[in-house]
């Protein structure tokens, strides 16, 4: 059973800086994407950022230029780096796995952490 913990959030001022972390458990399949979505309250999830396990990387435009997503396959972690915050990126982040095996794909998904961008 793999789970996702992720840390990080908090309150910063607009123009700030905040990296969220995810820490997986569990077994990890070399075939896997893991991404950072986040949600507004009353609206849908949305894909901030994914990276592959070949190091493909997706941005939303939204954050291109400002949010820098990586990972370390050692230690099962992907990062966001979270630059030049503005309040319209306040949500609660989530992290998420897509773990392909020979058998398919599962998806999982962390608890969420707050972000709040507010002077």
């Amino acid at each position: 059973q793999v789970q996702l913990v992720e840390s990080g959030g908090g309150l910063v001022q607009p123009g700030g800086s905040l990296r969220l972390s995810c820490a997986a458990s569990g077994t990890i399949f070399n075939l896997n994407t893991m991404a950072w979505y986040r949600q507004i309250s009353g609206k849908q999830r949305e894909l901030v950022a994914s990276i592959t396990s070949y190091g493909r990387i997706n941005y939303d435009d939204s954050v291109k230029g400002r949010f820098t997503v990586s990972r370390d396959n050692t230690k099962k972690m992907v990062l966001l780096q979270m630059n030049s915050l503005k309040p319209e990126d306040t949500a609660v982040y989530y992290c998420k796995l897509d773990n392909t095996s020979p058998f398919g794909k599962t998806t999982y998904w962390g608890q969420g952490t707050q972000v709040t961008v507010s002077s």
